[in-house]
């Protein structure tokens, strides 16, 4: 009797939290294991502001997939683009450009997010994210570039553009940039003596009326106290009305001379939910407690792509794509796999949010721990001892740690790698969103290959 086949698609914390548990809990031989995933390492997101600002190597943050002394899945390198749920077949195109179908018999869908953008004109040509380790080292590249060129031209003007930079988002992700990379612009005056530090100018842009709403009146208040404190220009229910090469204008009517925009304004789950037909709320999939996707058998979701009931909560409420939910989901998924072979009860997710942590760099932080609101130097040592423990691996752990007390004790360097300095990638080729097939595309390719077999 064929070995059942389990796919995990996405390498992010659901996806590798499922298949670390799918492999300790299954007996050798018992299932055939395989992940989808472009790259082998697990993006730890949390700390890409750090990476973009130098604090941290890249590969602090790739946490590798090869290290599991019980590795056993067959890592696939690629991006599924389609799933077919009644042929249980889904659609990969390698990183090589190849398109493979890939049967199987379970398959648990944790593909992540994508940054959300909009119909403003020049949005996706002109701005840049902060969604992958390749964006979080093309920023840093880009934002030194500028302090570069800004120091090394007599025109005024150019100066005056180059140094001024907006980012678009009040979440964690678009706060913790602003704030990182402007510690590295005014670090940056030392060693750049014919920068005139009134040039460099940081903005901050958001639509809603209120900094982090999740940490509360308070916190978030804090928050935005410590930013416009060092200097960064905070507008809040303001948005883009037009990104140029050169230019930002505001929905208010400003235009800010910026060569540097940074989009952080939300996420969406990752288009592979649009591929085949089940119902989805708000764009994620709609999911029991247990994590399967109703009428579709075989099929989990978990993460950023499933919207899960929080039963903590009730009423209607589901669980946010934070890396803590997803963790445990990625485990509880696995378990219910695993009973689904063996016939046995399946297990309802249920976990209760452990607060969130926001480091603004240096000494400046804001966390809420089970709900105790904390500043300053505790909230630093909350936030990053949290991010720290949640590395999967020791090596990963000794890395960050390392990063973090060089960068204390040496500062900042100011060195470009030149990644991407000819030909600067869209936010498109960044996260490939171009690359997904249509439902119908989906379905004509799967009834060929069954017409063929």
């Amino acid at each position: 009797m064929a070995r059942p086949r389990i796919l995990v698609v996405g390498a992010g914390f659901a996806g590798v939290a499922c298949v670390r548990r799918l492999e300790r809990r299954l007996e050798p031989g018992e299932a055939e294991i395989s992940l989808v995933t472009p790259f082998s390492y697990q993006l730890y997101l949390p700390l890409l502001p750090q990476v973009a600002s130098g604090v941290l190597t890249p590969q602090s943050v790739a946490v590798s997939l090869r290290r599991s002394r019980k590795h056993r899945t067959r890592i696939i390198p690629g991006g599924a683009i389609g799933v077919d749920p009644k042929a249980k077949i889904c659609v990969i195109r390698k990183i090589t450009g190849e398109i493979v179908d890939q049967p199987y018999d379970y398959i648990v869908l944790a593909p992540g997010s994508v940054t959300r953008t909009f119909d403003i004109p020049g949005l996706v040509d002109n701005a840049r994210g902060m969604k992958t380790l390749a964006e979080a080292a093309y920023v840093r590249d880009h934002v030194i570039a500028q302090l570069d060129i800004a120091d090394a031209s007599p025109d005024e003007k150019e100066r005056a553009g180059r140094l001024q930079f907006v980012v678009v988002g009040g979440g964690y992700a678009g706060t913790e940039t602003a704030a990182c990379l402007q510690r590295v612009t005014t670090s940056a005056l030392r060693r750049y003596p014919r920068l005139d530090p009134k040039q460099i100018k940081w903005h901050l842009v958001d639509i809603a009326p209120k900094l982090m709403p999740e940490l509360g009146d308070k916190l978030g208040a804090t928050a935005l106290d410590i930013l416009r404190g060092r200097g960064i220009d905070v507008s809040l229910g303001v948005s883009i009305a037009k990104a140029g090469p050169d230019e930002v204008t505001l929905t208010d009517g400003r235009v800010l001379p910026c060569r540097t925009l940074i989009w952080t304004a939300g996420v969406v789950a990752s288009p592979l939910v649009r591929t085949f037909d089940a119902e989805t709320l708000h764009g994620r999939l709609v999911v029991s407690p247990e994590l399967r996707v109703g009428g579709l058998d075989g099929m989990f979701a978990l993460g950023d792509a499933g919207a899960v009931p929080d039963l903590t909560k009730g009423g209607d409420a589901i669980c946010p794509p934070t890396a803590q939910h997803a963790m445990r989901q990625g485990r509880t998924a696995a378990e219910n796999v695993i009973a689904t072979m063996r016939r046995r009860p399946l297990r309802r997710y249920e976990h209760k949010d452990l607060g969130l942590v926001v480091d603004l760099g240096g000494r400046d932080a804001v966390s809420k721990p089970m709900g105790v609101e904390l500043r300053g130097l505790p909230a630093q040592a909350v936030a990053r001892g949290y991010h720290w423990s949640a590395l999967r691996t020791n090596v990963a752990k000794a890395r960050v740690l390392t990063n973090w007390v060089l960068n204390a004790v040496a500062g900042d360097d100011f060195v470009r790698t030149g990644f991407q300095e000819r030909k600067p990638a869209t936010l498109h080729d960044f996260e490939y969103t171009n690359d997904y097939l249509t439902a119908d595309q989906v379905g004509e390719r799967t009834r060929a290959l069954t017409a063929r077999g």
